[in-house]
């Protein structure tokens, strides 16, 4: 899928993605080290490997890479010493969720990771498919996974990996016209004009520079040369907390589950609202400014169903839960 009419370039586009890669270069960043494209040993054999990287990426969405790294390598113990097809459709539910609890809405990646791994089985020939549509029809899969799968796990290189640092940084720095609300969006905008050989390498670049700079919350634009430089229209709109509020909701058992919210400070007509389950992960979600604080609660249920592992999230939501 592509866009009728491309998105236009941003002015100033290559001097500013060059000046992102040189900092880089000087940042420390979790994604370097504990990355999904960096699983297990590189020597171990290719198709475990390829496996690795898949329940990785299934296992990243709504979770830092840190606590991504601990679980895979808590897996691959629990499997002895290395993650293969065999393993894990022979690994008990319980195995499993031991090695996995504290990644972001881990019961339903369970089950994405359980029906995954059949569907391997019986319709991929026991390994990781090399198609977007086929990696997509795992469940719990999404564009961002595929792209970013097919590139590490295969050397395929068809399309741009857009995740939460992705999408918040390009709109920040106003590279959308108007800005995207989902990653699919701005996936569609950057692929349109942003060159082909630069396709790999902007996921990796932009999550590490996400997490050593420039921060959901807070960034630090005192030390970013695109500040400096007066090349981010962002440099001094983004990252003060606006507000917080607490909801409490009742599960059926009777116990109470409380979840933040934080409404973070407008960024080009919208908002991130970024929810909160204690025990279970948080997810980021746009909201246009308009859609008000009605918008804000069907969010905030939704993502509640989600963390109960019922199959109603759709939209935005859905989309969020798969970054």
């Amino acid at each position: 899928m592509a866009l009728a009419k491309p998105h236009p370039a941003p002015p100033r586009w290559k001097e500013t993605y060059l000046l992102i890669r040189e900092m880089r270069a000087k940042l420390v960043a979790a994604v370097d080290t504990m990355g999904c494209d960096r699983p297990q040993d590189r020597d171990i054999d290719p198709k475990s490997r390829r496996l690795t990287i898949l329940i990785s990426l299934m296992l990243s969405s709504q979770t830092k890479d840190e606590t991504t790294s601990a679980a895979v390598t808590g897996l691959a113990e629990r499997l002895g010493g290395i993650i293969t097809l065999e393993g894990m459709l022979g690994a008990s539910d319980e195995l499993v969720q031991e090695a996995i609890c504290k990644v972001g809405f881990w019961r339903r990646k369970t089950v994405y990771i359980r029906q995954s791994m059949e569907k391997l089985r019986d319709e991929f020939g026991g390994d990781v498919p090399k198609t977007v549509d086929e990696l997509c029809s795992l469940p719990g899969v999404g564009p961002k996974m595929a792209f970013l799968c097919l590139q590490n796990a295969w050397d395929i290189n068809v399309g741009i990996g857009v995740d939460t640092h992705v999408h918040r940084i390009t709109n920040r720095l106003g590279w959308h016209k108007p800005p995207t609300t989902t990653p699919e969006q701005t996936r569609l905008n950057l692929q349109s004009w942003l060159p082909t050989e630069y396709h790999a390498e902007i996921n990796h670049m932009l999550v590490g520079f996400g997490q050593a700079l420039c921060y959901p919350v807070s960034p630090r634009c005192d030390l970013c040369v695109l500040a400096e430089k007066k090349l981010c229209p962002s440099r001094s709109r983004v990252g003060k907390i606006e507000g917080r509020r607490e909801v409490v909701w009742k599960k059926e058992e009777g116990a109470e589950v409380k979840i933040e919210v934080e409404e973070i400070e407008e960024l080009q007509g919208r908002r991130e609202v970024v929810v909160d389950i204690p025990g279970e992960g948080s997810v980021e979600v746009d909201v246009k400014v308009e859609e008000g604080e009605e918008m804000v609660d069907e969010i905030v249920e939704e993502v509640e169903r989600a963390a109960e592992g019922k199959e109603l999230v759709e939209g935005r939501v859905k989309d969020a839960l798969d970054w």
